[in-house]
């Protein structure tokens, strides 16, 4: 059995345990209730959350842990908890562990140098979707180094792929292209750049194969590609040396291909046969896995919206089945009418989401449960934006459009 498993890093609000919450109770009453005849001795973990960071703080707070009560009292779920993170935080665990002691995993593997690796723990399962081996896994990087620790997390993790006899290809998008910055110099911190270039050597040196893309756009926004005289185009500039400066759709075109694409929080829903629907699926792109983009902040605040749609429609330009869900405050993208000073640049976003209604490969939604939330309604004129509730929201996260027969589908929470 493949299970389906989340990655999350950020922390886990009341709202987004809820929804994942309601996500679970739908999969298991409506599309496999048949799950509820089977004794916890019977049945494998149908779902496996891997949590680290400060996704970890949802197994102390008082009504978050209510949350994780409820979901384990469906039929087949397990967390794996970061061992090494658990520590660094002061957080215990005991109360739940001791209620649901095979359920609650707060000790990790050891990787080949002795100590535990939740990253070696994520290696195992994200295995699981390409028997019997993965030649490739992927991670989409967003997020700076030193002002966060996910940077020293993607190290950990592309090293066990690495252990694991795995290729790997680095994805570095928004503010995550600063991991590719030259002459680092931390002083009380894992040097992120020298650990990426000793990384891709002990890569080289075990017969695999690592690439680090950094987007074109982001690049150039910060800074990375200059212009030089009688050369055409954008020059990478002050880059460590395995860095490649690429075009979103270059990176898009990778998702193309059937590996496990992981991120700083991130998904992957196994395909059956029970859920696939049926479709013509001659054409190659029906192949590829689909891509879930979840946008979950607020529109304007980060670059987190508007590098989310860029995103999409470079995965929908390379025919991959792109869906755009809108929630949490990533519903504030939808409400009211959206005004830009004409005085400066300024993107308007529902103008861009308008625009791109009805492209072929792409579809947008926005979960009403999120809208009511916040006393909220979609702007009318947004008449390409699809709401749904949770039974709807369940279709798309479990079950794959028409005609898909990857073996996967893809969730990326931005």
């Amino acid at each position: 059995m493949t299970a389906h498993f989340f990655l999350l890093r950020d922390s886990l609000t009341l709202e987004r345990m809820g929804w994942i919450d309601e996500l679970l109770k739908f999969y298991f009453l409506r599309l496999n209730p048949q799950s509820f005849r089977h004794t916890s001795h019977q049945r494998e973990a149908a779902f496996i959350f891997f949590l680290t960071g400060d996704a970890l703080y949802s197994l102390q707070r008082p009504e978050t842990i209510e949350l994780w009560e409820s979901i384990f009292s469906l039929p087949s779920i397990k967390i794996v908890c970061d061992q090494e993170e658990l520590a660094l935080r002061g957080i215990t665990v005991e109360h739940l562990r001791m209620k649901n002691p095979d359920l609650v995993i707060t000790r990790n593997s050891l990787a080949l140098n002795g100590k535990p690796s939740f990253w070696k723990d994520v290696m195992r399962y994200a295995r699981q979707h390409e028997q019997p081996i993965p030649s490739t896994i992927g991670y989409l990087h967003m997020t700076s180094p030193y002002m966060y620790r996910s940077s020293g997390a993607l190290l950990h993790c592309l090293g066990a792929a690495v252990e694991s006899h795995t290729s790997w290809d680095l994805y570095c998008y928004l503010d995550g292209i600063h991991t590719g910055h030259q002459d680092q110099a931390p002083l009380d911190a894992e040097n992120v750049g020298e650990g990426l270039e000793d990384l891709e050597e002990r890569t080289g040196k075990r017969g695999l194969h690592g690439q680090i893309m950094s987007n074109l756009l982001c690049a150039a926004t910060r800074g990375y590609c200059t212009h030089e005289e009688g050369k055409a185009g954008l020059i990478p500039a002050c880059t460590i040396r395995p860095v490649r400066i690429r075009t979103t759709n270059e990176i898009a075109a990778h998702f193309r291909s059937n590996h496990i694409i992981l991120a700083e929080d991130s998904a992957s829903v196994a395909v059956t046969k029970e859920t696939m629907r049926p479709g013509l699926s001659f054409d190659e792109k029906w192949r590829v896995p689909p891509v879930n983009i979840l946008i979950t902040r607020h529109p304007y605040g980060s670059e987190y919206t508007s590098g989310a749609l860029s995103f999409a429609f470079a995965c929908a330009a390379k025919d991959i089945q792109t869906r755009v869900i809108f929630i949490e405050d990533g519903v504030y993208a939808l409400s009211g009418v959206h005004s830009c000073n004409n005085n400066e640049p300024c993107v308007n976003l529902q103008e861009t989401i308008d625009a791109a209604s009805g492209s072929e490969n792409l579809q947008f939604f926005a979960y009403t449960p999120s809208l009511q939330a916040r006393s909220m309604s979609k702007n009318p004129k947004l008449t390409g934006v699809i709401p749904v509730g949770t039974p709807e929201l369940g279709n798309l996260i479990f079950i794959p459009p028409a005609g898909i027969v990857a073996n996967h589908q893809r969730i990326l929470f931005f």
